[in-house]
């Protein structure tokens, strides 16, 4: 995936879980929690899902990581996702 394609994915499924936002507007480096206003379980969720439409196993140690859309881009390229 390129580093378009990882943002447009982070940005799907963050609107799935808190469709009143518009993530697309996030700064990559902002903490996707406090931006989208979303809880504990919301992040769960997120990092649930992303796990599954990326095709990777994301370790519970590596979920500061994905705090911001640039983390997520970032750790998905470093792991080097399909």
């Amino acid at each position: 995936m390129t580093e378009a394609e990882i943002r447009q994915l982070v940005c799907d499924i963050l609107s799935d879980i808190a469709p009143e936002t518009d993530p697309a507007l996030l700064s990559g480096g902002r903490d996707i929690r406090e931006g989208l206003d979303i809880d504990s379980m919301d992040f769960l969720n997120f990092i649930i899902a992303l796990s599954k439409r990326a095709g990777v196993s994301i370790p519970e140690e590596d979920y500061p990581k994905l705090f911001t859309i640039d983390g997520v881009v970032a750790y998905l390229t470093s792991i080097g996702q399909p």
